[in-house]
């Protein structure tokens, strides 16, 4: 780190967030090429990682990527389900290329293919998962730059970020410190903790999330707004009965009659067996 210029330095909180995300961690095999960035090895058989060749590979891939005049020249690339959603982040923020799934065989060799493209340099999250992008970068002298893991083969990788890339906090927390040291180093992004003074993104935006999960949380979102409107509407209905004017609200309110007092009087409805009376007749027609 002694090379680099102090403000390209990894400060306290980045190196939490690494050791938070378990950049560190790789696995039990250990390829020949990754031996230089493994710093020891667990009781378990698990690989530690050297955070400071990790960071210091990481701001030399964004320099690379900072140089690149047309950001389109960019292409980032990840098969794996779990950089899907952090290539596409990075390709929004910095303009590059993303291919995010699989990768169709002839991409940078077909030019009669749809998805062709001439990318001047790729990004990829996995060199074993994403071989075919690689050796079809090494047949049209595309350079590479990788995030990899222990056993990792770096076979045609030019530029290779030593890092835990099985992990979806790792991997999202990879991309989102590429992106924002790519975003200092163009001068779009102020250096500086994260929040309003510097990039007000978090690297929570970069992690995958399982679309089960993302259903389920809008559907709670949607059952809360729902019962929530139904308690703010039943107060207002409630206060509507009580105090609304009804008929027999006025009724109770009339003042009694005398008549009405008088529970000794004789009843006005005469003799109910009586016959009916007649009606009068016309003298000239008769009735009817």
């Amino acid at each position: 780190m002694s090379n680099l210029p102090a403000a390209l330095n990894a400060t306290e909180d980045d190196i939490q967030l690494l050791l938070a995300a378990q950049a560190h961690l790789g696995t039990k095999n250990c390829d020949k090429s990754m031996e230089s960035y493994v710093w020891k090895r667990r009781a378990d058989g698990i690989h530690v990682l050297n955070i400071g060749k990790t960071w210091e590979k990481l701001v030399f891939a964004a320099r690379i990527l900072a140089a690149i005049e047309n950001p389109n020249d960019i292409c980032v690339i990840s098969a794996r389900p779990y950089g899907h959603r952090a290539t596409l982040k990075f390709a929004s923020f910095t303009g590059a290329q993303a291919i995010a799934g699989r990768f169709t065989p002839g991409s940078f060799t077909n030019y009669i293919t749809r998805s062709f493209k001439e990318p001047r340099i790729i990004v990829v999250t996995d060199p074993r998962v994403d071989h075919q992008a690689i050796r079809e970068a090494a047949y049209v002298n595309i350079p590479v730059i990788a995030f990899a893991d222990t056993d990792a083969s770096l076979k045609f990788c030019d530029v290779a970020i030593p890092c835990n890339n099985k992990s979806r906090h790792s991997i999202g927390l990879m991309w989102y410190l590429l992106c924002r040291e790519v975003l200092r180093l163009r001068g779009q992004v102020p250096r500086g903790p994260t929040g309003p003074s510097g990039w007000d993104v978090l690297p929570d935006l970069f992690f995958y999330r399982d679309p089960e999960e993302i259903e389920r949380e809008q559907q709670e979102k949607a059952q809360q707004e729902a019962e929530a409107a139904e308690e703010a509407a039943a107060p207002a209905a409630t206060n509507e009965e009580w105090t609304g004017a009804t008929g027999t609200d006025a009724a109770f309110a009339a003042q009694p009659t005398d008549q009405a007092l008088d529970w000794s009087a004789e009843p006005q409805g005469g003799d109910w067996a009586a016959e009916p009376a007649q009606p009068a007749q016309d003298g000239a027609t008769g009735g009817w």
